[in-house]
């Protein structure tokens, strides 16, 4: 047998022949198999210690400083964006407070509630405040939530999400931000008590009551029902906030009820105290969810209640050209990355936002509108020698045919 055939690698024994590749070094040799293995746990040590830095550095501004973030993505809702600096600047000094206090004041987080209709931006205030703060963020559908043992998702697959999002670092979780979205859809179906138990309402309610206030819930590590072969990870939900959104439709019908409920006599409304009709949500109080069936342990448990604004012409104006993120710029880019200068007149731009109020579109309507407009030029113009793309209201309102305004209408 030859000196060569008698080479093998020293970390795990094959010999040459069973491999594609040995390479020497001064004493020893290496086969290409355990190179990719190294390879592999070197690259997944990086992420980690990138990942662990990133989890430490927590940044937390004023709460001016992060109104003035969030102007930058979102216009108008001034209100919203002033209440949801507070309780995150609150929420975050809370946890970087020093342990050793001497007056042993705790101070409680304060969870959040956004009332608004669809479009109104309730998401997009969330996720924007997680990416300045650095922390992991997830949004949760309320829809899918059941009590546990019934059919759908228990409630522990809220904590699951954040976890992924956190690549399954407890300590960078358990700082993080749900954001329970479509909260009204597990509203309780009547104040009557039932035969059959409200397993997708009062009963998912129930549920996150703990979650909620805070406590060590135990967390399949992949989501899905639990089974007692599992391993779970523990969770404290005690400093995580909580932000619960929904639309409440027809919430504004109970407010104005209650505002509307001394309409004669010495406590008939001045002319000063009228009610704008157009606005009814900016008058909500933690009475008006329970009318529309949050029970009141639930309400409790999320104090900070903030109101979205609905969007008139001059908001949804805005919307298209001023954000960082904006439509419009988004558009330019595009057009951009193939050398083509894109440019859009005022009309048309006023003309895109009086068809999204026309037919009631909101903000998401804008986009579907431009996607609609643009799209034919997107097709044509990667392919032609223009560099140039300007969109008139001409041009916008050729695009924008009967049936295709039919379509948007059919699904706003």
């Amino acid at each position: 047998m030859s000196k060569e055939e008698n080479l093998e690698c020293s970390f795990c024994g094959r010999k040459k022949a069973e491999t594609d590749l040995l390479i020497a070094g001064m004493d020893a040799h290496i086969c290409d198999k355990c190179i990719e293995q190294a390879h592999g746990i070197v690259e997944e040590e990086i992420s980690e210690s990138k990942s662990s830095t990133l989890s430490k550095d927590l940044i937390l501004k004023k709460p001016t400083e992060i109104k003035a973030f969030l102007d930058q993505y979102i216009i108008g809702q001034i209100e919203t964006k002033r209440a949801m600096a507070v309780a995150v600047y609150n929420h975050y000094k809370r946890l970087l407070q020093s342990k050793n206090d001497e007056d042993e004041v705790e101070i409680e987080k304060s969870n959040i509630v956004l009332v608004g209709e669809t479009g109104t931006g309730k998401t997009l205030v969330a996720r924007t405040i997680a990416k300045m703060l650095n922390v992991p963020f997830s949004i949760v559908d309320a829809t899918v939530l059941t009590q546990a043992g019934y059919v759908g998702e228990d409630f522990e697959s809220i904590l699951s999400r954040l976890l992924q999002a956190a690549d399954y670092d407890v300590e960078k979780a358990e700082r993080g931000i749900i954001f329970i979205d479509e909260i009204d859809k597990i509203a309780r179906k009547g104040d009557n008590p039932s035969i059959t138990r409200d397993v997708s309402g009062e009963g998912v309610q129930q549920a996150l009551l703990k979650l909620l206030e805070g406590s060590v819930v135990n967390v399949a590590p992949k989501g899905g029902r639990k089974h007692p072969e599992q391993k779970f990870i523990e969770v404290n939900t005690k400093d995580i906030l909580f932000i619960a959104g929904g639309a409440f439709s027809g919430i504004d019908r109970m407010i104005s009820k209650r505002l509307n409920r001394q309409a004669v006599g010495f406590g008939a409304s001045l002319e000063e105290d009228k009610i704008d009709e157009e606005n009814l949500l900016q008058y909500i109080t933690p009475l008006d969810l329970k009318s529309f069936g949050l029970i009141p342990e639930i309400i409790g448990r999320l104090p900070v209640l903030s109101y979205m604004n609905p969007l008139d012409a001059k908001t949804l104006r805005a919307i298209l050209t001023e954000p960082k993120n904006s439509i419009i710029k988004q558009y330019a880019k595009l057009f951009g990355m193939d050398d083509v200068e894109f440019t859009i007149e005022e009309e048309a731009l006023n003309y895109i936002v009086a068809k999204a109020v026309e037919y009631k579109l909101g903000a998401r309507g804008l986009r579907s509108l431009c996607e609609a407009i643009f799209t034919d030029a997107m097709f044509d113009l990667p392919s032609s020698d223009e560099e140039e793309f300007n969109v008139t209201q001409e041009y916008a309102e050729s695009k924008l045919t009967n049936t295709t305004l039919k379509k948007l209408r059919a699904a706003s």
